[in-house]
C-alpha cells in the first residue's frame, strides 16, 4: 500500500520478505542496512545486510577448475539483532518470537520516506492467550553518518510479567546473499574482538582479510524499566550482546532503545575505529532527540531534490528518489566512492561500479552537484589505473574498466553462471569499452550544468583527453571503406559478445560505441582549443600532448564508420546477416524471455546468432542526445540521419529487444516520448514498477537497480521537459505524456538555486528565485529569452513540429 510519503506492507509473507528488505533499506550515503527483521540473524526468508560505501575486499575462488579473484562490497557485522520472548510470572520463558513464529497474529511495516524511518508493528499471542504487541522504529541517521538506532516498544495486552530481550552485534556474517555466487569464497572478515564498555555498551571490531579495512561497531542498549532492566553483557568470539529482563504491566508500554555507531579505518580524523565508535555512542543522545535531528537532515535534503508528480507515479518516483538519496547523499561528497549499480541495498554485482552513473549524475547535477563532482573524482583517482590498463592492452590513453571497485582495476568476472543450465560461461562483458565514453559524457554534462570550470579545465580535461586518446588508438583505417573502424567490442546490448562461430571475442563497429567515441573526440578537441592559454599549457605539459593529436581526433570524429542496413542504423557491422528469432514461439514456450541469453544457452544455442538485444543499444543514442544534437553529430560523421531513418531504427529494435535489463524500458520510454508518444507510457510504467514489482524475477531482493531508479527521476526532470544545459543556457523542449502531463521540478543551475519549472497541460512556467546573479538564458525550442532573478514567466507550449 502506498500513500504520498509512506510505503506500507500489511501482513507477513516469507516468500516476499527479501524483496521487502531491499525496498525498506535505510541508509545515509555512508552506510546502509537492509530492512531485515531484527528478531532473526538470517535464514531462507531473511538476509540482514549492512554495507559501507567503498568498503571492498578481494577473495580467491575456484570456478569450474579455474582460480579466479573477485572483489566484493563487504557485508559488515549486523547491528540489528534485538530478539525477545515472553516470561510469564512463575513459569519458564516462552520461545523467542519472530515474524516466522506461529504465535504471530498480526504484522505490518511502514517506510516513512519523508523522515527516513522504518516502523514495524507485530502482535503475538501464545497458547495461554497472552498477547504482546511490539512496535519498533528504526533509523540510519542522515545527519551523523556513523549513527543508527532502534526503539522497540513492548505492550502486554491483558497480562503482566516480563519480557526477556537480547540486543547486540553479530559478527558471524558472510557475503551469502546471492544464490548464484554461493560456490565462491564469501568470508571477508577476520580478527574479531568483542568487549563491553560501561554497563550499557558492547562493541565488536574486525577487519577485512585482504584490503585490511578495520571496522568497529558499538551498541548501547537502554531500557525504561529501572534497575530490573539493567543490561548484562554476553560476549563470545563473534558476537557481543546484552541480555535484560524487562518488567511489563498490562497496557503500559515498556521501551528499549538501541543506539549504534559504525566506523572504519577509511574514515578521516580518527585515531582508531574502535575508539571512535565507543566514544561516539557514549555521546549520542536518546532516541527522541536522534529522530528529531535525523528528520531535520531529511527535510533539508528533500528541499534540495524536490520533484512533484501527482498520483501513483509520483509515489513511486518519491520512493526512487528516497533510495537514490540514501545511496548518494551529501555525505558521499566526503568519500572516495563510485556509483554502486545496486545501491547499498544488497550484494548483486558485488557492489561494483559500472556505467550506471550515466543515468544517475544527470539528475544529481541539478540538485547535488557536489556529489556529482565527488563521483567524478572517484573516476579521476583511478585514471592512472585506466591508463595502465590501456598500455597493457597495447592502446593509448585511458581504458576504464567495465566493472570497477576499490583501486580501479578491471573487476569484471571471468566466468558467470547460467542458473538455468548450471553452466559456467566465459564472461566477455569487459569489452564494453563504451564505459569510457559514459565517463566523458558525465564530465562534460557536469561542467555544463554546474559551471565548475575549475574541475572541467583540470581533472575533467585530463579524463576527456585520455579517453579520447584511447579511442584514437583503437580506431583502425579501412581503405576500402574510407572510414575508421573500432573492432572487437561489446555494446550496451551485452547479448552479442562475438560473431556466430567466431573464435575471437567482440563485434566490429558497434554504432553506439563509434558514435559516442566520435562525440568524445570532438569534445576533447573543443576543450583543448578553448582552454585558457596557461591552463592549456599546463595540460599539454602534464599529459605530453602532441599539438597534432587534436587534429587527428577531429579527423576521426568525422570519419568513424557507422553501419546501416535496409534503411536503419545497424547495431554493428554484419548485424543484418544474423537470423531472425521466433519471438512469438519463445514467448509461448517460456512466458518471460527477458533473459533470452540464458534460455538459448540452456537449449545448446546462442543469442549471438540472432537479431535480438537484451536492452537498448543503438537507441541509447536517443537517450544521450537530443534530436538536434544527434542530427548534428551524424552530420559531422557524414552519415545520414533524418526522421524517417531514426523512426525506422526505433521501430526495428523495439521489436527485437527482450528487455533483460531494467534500464531498457527506461530508454525506450525516453526515446518514444519523442518518436511515438502514445507508446511511451507502457515503457515508462514498466520502468517505474521495475523494482517495486520486481519485474526481473527476484533480482530486486538482491539490491535495487539504482540506475533505473535515478533514470525515472531524470525522465521527468529532463526527458519530458527536454531540459538541456549547454551553451550557457537552459534549453527546453517539453514532451509531456498524457499520463504525466502535470508535474514540477526544482533545480539548481550554476549559481541559481531553486529554479522552479512546472508543466501544466500545454503551458510551462519557469521561475528564478531572487538573487544577485545574472539573468538565466532560456531557450524554448525556437524562442530565446532572459529571465532575471526574482521573476517568472509562463509560456504556451508550441505544437509538436
Amino acid at each position: 500500500m502506498t500513500r504520498a510519503w509512506t510505503w506500507s506492507y500489511e501482513g507477513y509473507d516469507a516468500g516476499t520478505e527479501r524483496l521487502r528488505e531491499s525496498l525498506c533499506t535505510l541508509g545515509n550515503g555512508y552506510f546502509a542496512t537492509r530492512g531485515a527483521a531484527s528478531e532473526v540473524l538470517g535464514g531462507p526468508a531473511h538476509y540482514p545486510g549492512t554495507y559501507a560505501a567503498g568498503c571492498y575486499n578481494r577473495l580467491t575462488s575456484t570456478v569450474d577448475g579455474h582460480t579466479v579473484e573477485n572483489e566484493d562490497m563487504v557485508n559488515l557485522p549486523n547491528w540489528l539483532p534485538l530478539r525477545y520472548r515472553i516470561c510469564p510470572a512463575g513459569s519458564a520463558p516462552g520461545p523467542w518470537l519472530s515474524p516466522d513464529h506461529p504465535f504471530l497474529a498480526e504484522h505490518r511495516q511502514t517506510l516513512d520516506l519523508r523522515h527516513g524511518t522504518l516502523t514495524r508493528w507485530s502482535a503475538y499471542e501464545d497458547e495461554a492467550g497472552r498477547r504482546l504487541c511490539v512496535e519498533q522504529c528504526r533509523l540510519v541517521h542522515m545527519g551523523d553518518p556513523h549513527l543508527a538506532a532502534l526503539r522497540t516498544c513492548f505492550t502486554a495486552d491483558g497480562w503482566s510479567g516480563a519480557v526477556e530481550v537480547e540486543s547486540g552485534i553479530d559478527g558471524a556474517v558472510r557475503n551469502a546473499g546471492i544464490a548464484r555466487y554461493r560456490d565462491l569464497a564469501d568470508q571477508h572478515l577476520t580478527g574479531w574482538e568483542t568487549g563491553d564498555e560501561r554497563p550499557d555498551t558492547v562493541w565488536l571490531s574486525c577487519r577485512t582479510l585482504d584490503s585490511d579495512i578495520r571496522i568497529a561497531l558499538a551498541a548501547r542498549t537502554r531500557a525504561s524499566a529501572g534497575r530490573d532492566g539493567m543490561p548484562r553483557p554476553r560476549l563470545s568470539a563473534l558476537r557481543a550482546f546484552h541480555s535484560l529482563v524487562l518488567p511489563v504491566v498490562a497496557g503500559t508500554p515498556a521501551v528499549v532503545e538501541k543506539t549504534v555507531t559504525l566506523y572504519t579505518s577509511r574514515d578521516p580524523a580518527i585515531d582508531s575505529p574502535l575508539h571512535a565508535a565507543v566514544d561516539a555512542v557514549a555521546l549520542a543522545p536518546h532516541f527522541r532527540a536522534l529522530r528529531a535531528s535525523h528528520r531535520r537532515a531529511w527535510d533539508a535534503l528533500w528541499r534540495q531534490a524536490r520533484l512533484e508528480v501527482p498520483g501513483e507515479a509520483g509515489a513511486i518516483l518519491r520512493l526512487h528518489l528516497f533510495h537514490l538519496l540514501q545511496t548518494l547523499s551529501p555525505h558521499t561528497a566526503e568519500l572516495d566512492v563510485g556509483v554502486p549499480a545496486r545501491g547499498l541495498h544488497g550484494e548483486a554485482y558485488r557492489g561494483h561500479v559500472f556505467w550506471d552513473e550515466l543515468f544517475v549524475l544527470p539528475f544529481l547535477n541539478l540538485h547535488l552537484p557536489q556529489v556529482s563532482r565527488a563521483l567524478l573524482d572517484y573516476r579521476y583517482r583511478r585514471l592512472p589505473a585506466a591508463c595502465h590498463a590501456a598500455r597493457e592492452a597495447g592502446r593509448g590513453g585511458a581504458m576504464y574498466p567495465w566493472q570497477s571497485a576499490g583501486d580501479g582495476r578491471e573487476e569484471t568476472q571471468q566466468f558467470h553462471l547460467n542458473p538455468r543450465s548450471g553452466h559456467w560461461l566465459a564472461d566477455r562483458s569487459r569489452l564494453q569499452h563504451h564505459v569510457g565514453s559514459a565517463i566523458a559524457y558525465n564530465v562534460w554534462q557536469y561542467g555544463q550544468a554546474s559551471g565548475d570550470t575549475e574541475f572541467l579545465h583540470t581533472r575533467g580535461a585530463e579524463m576527456l583527453v585520455q579517453i579520447a586518446r584511447f579511442w584514437a588508438s583503437a580506431a583502425e583505417w579501412d581503405a576500402a571503406l574510407g572510414r575508421y573502424r573500432i573492432r572487437g567490442v561489446v555494446g550496451p546490448d551485452e547479448y552479442h559478445d562475438a560473431y556466430p562461430g567466431a573464435d575471437a571475442a567482440g563485434v566490429d563497429d558497434n554504432a553506439y560505441t563509434n558514435v559516442t567515441a566520435a562525440w568524445v573526440l570532438s569534445r576533447a578537441r573543443e576543450l583543448c582549443r578553448t582552454l585558457p592559454e596557461a591552463t592549456q599549457r599546463q595540460l599539454s605539459e602534464r599529459l605530453q600532448l602532441d599539438p597534432e593529436e587534436p587534429e587527428r581526433w577531429d579527423d576521426l570524429a568525422h570519419r568513424l564508420h557507422v553501419p546501416y542496413h535496409r534503411g536503419v542504423i545497424s547495431q554493428f557491422a554484419g548485424y543484418e546477416e544474423l537470423a531472425e528469432l521466433d519471438w512469438a514461439g519463445y514467448r509461448r514456450r517460456y512466458g518471460d524471455i527477458r533473459r533470452l541469453d540464458r534460455i538459448l544457452e540452456a537449449e545448446g544455442d546462442t543469442v549471438n546468432r540472432y537479431q535480438a538485444s537484451k536492452q537498448a543499444d543503438v537507441l541509447m543514442l536517443g537517450y544521450l542526445f537530443s534530436p538536434a544534437e544527434l542530427s548534428a553529430l551524424f552530420r559531422t560523421l557524414g552519415c545520414p540521419l533524418d526522421d524517417d531513418i531514426w523512426h525506422a531504427t526505433v521501430d526495428h529494435y523495439l521489436h527485437r529487444t527482450s528487455h533483460g535489463s531494467t534500464l531498457s524500458a527506461l530508454v525506450h520510454a525516453w526515446v518514444l516520448a519523442r518518436v511515438h508518444r502514445p507508446d511511451a507510457w507502457t515503457y515508462c510504467e514498466e520502468a517505474l514498477t521495475g523494482d517495486v514489482a520486481d519485474v526481473q524475477g527476484g533480482t530486486t531482493a538482491e539490491g535495487i537497480h539504482l540506475g533505473a531508479m535515478a533514470g525515472t527521476l531524470d525522465f521527468v526532470q529532463r526527458g519530458m521537459t527536454g531540459l538541456e544545459t549547454r551553451d550557457q543556457a537552459l534549453w527546453l523542449d517539453p514532451a509531456p505524456l498524457r499520463e504525466l502531463s502535470k508535474f514540477g521540478v526544482r533545480i539548481r543551475y550554476r549559481r541559481h538555486w531553486d529554479i522552479d519549472l512546472r508543466i501544466r497541460a500545454e503551458q510551462v512556467r519557469i521561475a528564478v528565485p531572487a538573487s544577485e546573479c545574472a539573468p538565466v538564458r532560456v531557450r524554448l525550442r525556437d524562442r530565446t529569452f532572459a529571465l532575471a532573478p526574482g521573476t517568472s514567466r509562463r509560456l504556451d507550449l508550441p505544437e509538436d513540429p
